[in-house]
């Protein structure tokens, strides 16, 4: 399973990064669709999850994320994550948002779910591709279901949003995260 998720992780990395590199410079001041979000903080919020799996994988103090320089903090974050998942251990246990757990899941479940959403936040703040990879969609959307109730705690997701009928599967996903489509 392993592979599985490194192979998904690493096409959601490369997705975002499409969206960093096509962002007008004059972008990253821009509304997000995260309350109170730039398109900047978007990247840096990525980027600091992705640096602390780098720091609970490597055992080293997680790298601050330069919100001056969204496109520079990307890019030494995405280097940096694809190349330590890609060889480490991930059965090891990093700190999670609910303590530690094996590093299989908070990437597979937990980061490539963040990565996706913001994706789609990203490109909705720079005026770019907003269209997900639909499998990766329905993955996430069956995964976090479940999960609710406690996603709606404070700092997570806001109020779902009901879909409509006729509402696409991203669409559908996107609205149960509280976003605004």
């Amino acid at each position: 399973m392993s592979q599985e998720v490194i192979d998904r992780y690493t096409n959601l990395v490369n997705a975002f990064d499409a969206r960093v590199q096509a962002a007008p410079a004059d972008s990253w001041s821009n509304a997000a669709p995260c309350e109170g979000w730039t398109a900047a903080d978007v990247v840096s919020h990525v980027v600091g999850g992705m640096n602390g799996v780098v720091a609970g994988l490597t055992a080293s103090a997680p790298v601050e994320a330069d919100a001056s320089d969204p496109v520079g903090s990307w890019n030494a974050a995405s280097a940096a994550a694809l190349a330590t998942v890609a060889s480490a251990d991930l059965s090891q246990n990093i700190a999670g948002p609910f303590g530690p757990q094996p590093a299989e899941q908070v990437i597979g479940r937990l980061m490539c779910t963040d990565v996706l959403v913001h994706t789609w936040d990203l490109a909705r703040a720079v005026g770019g591709d907003e269209q997900l990879d639909q499998t990766a969609v329905a993955q996430a959307y069956s995964g976090l279901k479940p999960m609710d109730a406690m996603i709606r705690m404070p700092g997570v997701f806001g109020p779902k949003i009901e879909a409509a009928e006729g509402d696409d599967l991203q669409t559908e996903f996107l609205k149960f995260l509280g976003r605004q489509v």
